[in-house]
C-alpha cells in the first residue's frame, strides 16, 4: 500500500555536496551574537548545508523560554548574508509563515506539536497556498502514523512538492532517550510514501549528548537521507534544550565519524548469498502464515464451542497462561520477551475477533 504524493527528489531541488542532507543550528537563536557565532561555526563544517535556528517555541508551561519570536528573523537574515547558508525556521500558523516568507527564509518546518493538531496544519497549508517554498514536518508527538501522513497530504495538497519528514521520536516512554525512536513507523511511512526523504532528528530523541552518535549511526543504518542536530555556541548556556545539544566544534568530530553504508552491493557473492538466505525466508513465512491460518480455523471452532454453552469469549486466565507459557518459551529461542508478547498479542486479538463473529 502506497500514499500517492507529489513530491520532487530532494537532490532534484536541493543540490548538496554528500550522500545525506545536514540540518544543524541552535534549538533556539536566543540572542544575535549567539545566532550568527553558532552559524559562522557551522559555516566552516562542509557537510553542514542548512542552518536552523527556533524563534516561536511552544512550551509545555507558560513562563519558560518561549522563543525570540519576529525580531530573530532579522539575525536569520543576517546570518544569511554573511554565511550564505540556507536558512530554515520553524512555523506554527499562518502569522508565522507570513513572517517568515516576508523574511525570505529558505525552507519552513513544521514542529511535533503542530503536526499533531490537523487544524493548524491546515491554516498553514492555507497560508501557504499559490506559494513554492519547502517544508519540512516532524512527526506528531504521539506515534500516530496517520497524523503525520495527513499533515504532509495537507501541506502537498496546497501545491508544496518540496517535501521533508522529519523523525525526532515520539513522547511515550523509554529508559534512555527522551523521545522513544519507534524506528518501525517512520520506516512504515517510507513504505507508504517510497520518494519522501526522512531526516532524522537525534536530538529530541536522545535528550542529552551522550545518546546523540549512537541515534544518528541507526539513522544512517536505516538508510534515512539526512539529519537535523542542535548545535549551539555554548549549549550549557542554552535557554532552551541544553543537554542535547553539541558544539559546531563537536559536530564537525561527529559527522566525519558517521559510518554511511551503501544501500545495495554489486558483488555477486554479496547478492547470490542474499538470494538464498532470502529464499529461506519466503519459505518460513509461508510456513508461518499456514500455521496461522490453522490456529485461527481452531479460534473460530472454539468460538462455536463457547458459544453452544454460553461462554464468554474472552477467558482472562487463559490469556494468562498463554503469556505465562510463550514469553519464556521465545526467551529460550533467543527471543525477546517484548517481540513474543506483542506477537502474541496480535494472535490473540485476532482469535477474539474471530470468536465474536460466531456470536452474532
Amino acid at each position: 500500500m502506497t500514499t500517492e504524493l507529489k513530491i520532487l527528489s530532494l537532490k532534484a531541488w536541493f543540490p548538496f555536496e554528500g550522500d545525506k542532507l545536514i540540518i544543524a543550528g541552535p534549538c533556539s537563536a536566543e540572542t544575535k551574537n549567539q545566532t550568527l557565532q553558532t552559524a559562522s561555526a557551522l559555516k566552516d563544517i562542509k557537510k553542514v548545508h542548512l542552518f536552523r535556528a527556533g524563534l516561536w517555541k511552544p512550551r509545555t508551561r507558560p513562563g519558560s523560554f518561549e522563543g525570540i519570536g519576529e525580531t530573530g528573523l532579522n539575525w536569520m537574515s543576517e546570518v544569511k548574508k554573511t554565511t550564505h547558508m540556507p536558512i530554515t525556521v520553524e512555523v506554527a500558523n499562518a502569522g508565522h509563515v507570513e513572517k517568515a516568507l516576508a523574511n525570505n527564509v529558505d525552507v519552513l518546518w513544521i514542529g511535533a506539536r503542530t503536526t499533531a493538531n490537523p487544524f493548524s496544519v491546515q491554516e498553514i497549508a492555507d497560508a501557504l497556498s499559490g506559494v513554492d517554498i519547502p517544508v519540512m514536518i516532524k512527526n506528531p508527538i504521539n506515534p500516530d502514523l496517520s497524523l503525520w501522513v495527513g499533515a504532509l497530504e495537507r501541506i502537498n495538497g496546497s501545491g508544496i512538492n518540496r517535501l521533508i519528514a522529519i523523525h525526532r521520536g515520539f513522547s511515550t516512554h523509554h529508559e534512555e532517550y527522551r523521545n522513544a525512536p519507534h524506528w518501525e513507523i517512520p520506516l512504515k511511512l517510507k513504505t507508504l510514501i517510497p520518494p519522501l526523504p526522512i531526516l532524522c532528528d537525534p536530538s529530541h530523541i536522545a535528550g542529552s549528548r551522550k545518546h546523540l552518535f549512537q541515534i544518528a549511526q541507526k539513522a544512517m543504518d536505516l538508510d534515512m537521507d539526512g539529519l537535523m542536530i542542535e548545535s549551539h555556541i555554548n549549549p550549557d548556556e542554552a535557554l532552551s534544550d541544553p543537554k542535547q545539544q553539541i558544539k559546531p566544534s563537536d559536530l564537525a568530530d561527529f559527522l566525519e565519524n558517521l559510518e554511511l553504508r551503501s544501500s545495495t552491493s554489486s558483488d555477486v557473492s554479496y547478492l547470490t548469498e542474499l538470494e538464498e538466505l532470502r529464499s529461506k525466508i519466503d519459505d518460513l513465512d509461508r510456513s508461518i502464515i499456514e500455521l496461522v491460518s490453522q490456529r485461527m480455523d481452531i479460534s473460530s471452532s472454539i468460538g462455536d464451542f463457547k458459544l453452544d454453552h454460553n461462554v464468554t469469549v474472552f477467558q482472562l486466565e487463559r490469556w494468562k497462561e498463554i503469556l505465562e507459557t510463550r514469553v519464556p518459551l521465545g526467551a529460550s529461542k533467543g527471543l525477546k520477551d517484548a517481540f513474543i508478547e506483542e506477537l502474541m498479542q496480535l494472535i490473540h486479538d485476532e482469535s477474539i475477533k474471530i470468536q465474536l463473529t460466531r456470536f452474532r
